[in-house]
């Protein structure tokens, strides 16, 4: 099993790495244009981001080509869920009221990722961006108070995205999304 990172330039790409490597999975941290051949994955996390979303650089997106060409699960972690979000013809920019610190997590619909976990929960946030509306292929999961698309996923394939960030301690049950997130990726074996 390996589940590779890629990194956009977030603070905690490395404490998502350091959580599957707890969890005792092969992964490595990988540069955001790598080249998807050279990628041989089970799942893959796109991490958060230092660069805001609006960024004129980020317009094309750099981790389409994984969303095009790849076929395992995949995680968005706060910027790389927007470039999901995006993607799959919503809107991503700046936040009415940006986030920092915790929130409360409101779950919308039982998924895959919050399997055996409460329907509210303390997740900790870090964005100036947000998902602003999901296109048509995404059903909304979470929400919080002032984020409305905390979490959403993918109609058809194995694809997700969490505005707040699991792989921090303060976030509640942020081990198990993780832990639900790998089990996804092994029925894809």
């Amino acid at each position: 099993m390996k589940i590779d990172v890629v990194d956009n330039g977030g603070q905690w790409t490395h404490r998502e790495w350091r959580v599957l490597k707890y969890l005792d999975i092969d992964s490595d941290i990988i540069k955001n244009d790598t080249p998807v051949e050279d990628i041989e994955v089970d799942g893959l996390i796109l991490s958060g981001g230092a660069p805001r979303i609006s960024d004129e650089n980020l317009k094309l997106g750099r981790t389409d080509k994984y969303l095009e060409k790849l076929d395992v699960p995949i995680l968005g972690i706060c910027v790389g869920a927007q470039f999901i979000a995006r993607y799959y013809d919503g809107e991503a920019g700046a936040s009415e009221s940006p986030e920092y610190g915790k929130t409360n997590i409101k779950v919308l619909e039982e998924n895959d990722l919050f399997i055996d976990i409460p329907n509210e929960f303390v997740a900790w946030e870090s964005h100036n961006d947000e998902v602003k509306e999901l296109g048509p292929k995404l059903i909304h999961l979470a929400t919080s108070e002032s984020c409305k698309y905390q979490a959403f996923k993918h109609k058809d394939k194995k694809i997700y995205g969490l505005q707040f960030h699991p792989e921090v301690d303060h976030t509640e049950y942020g081990v198990e999304i993780f832990e639900n997130f790998i089990k996804v990726c092994q029925v894809q074996i």
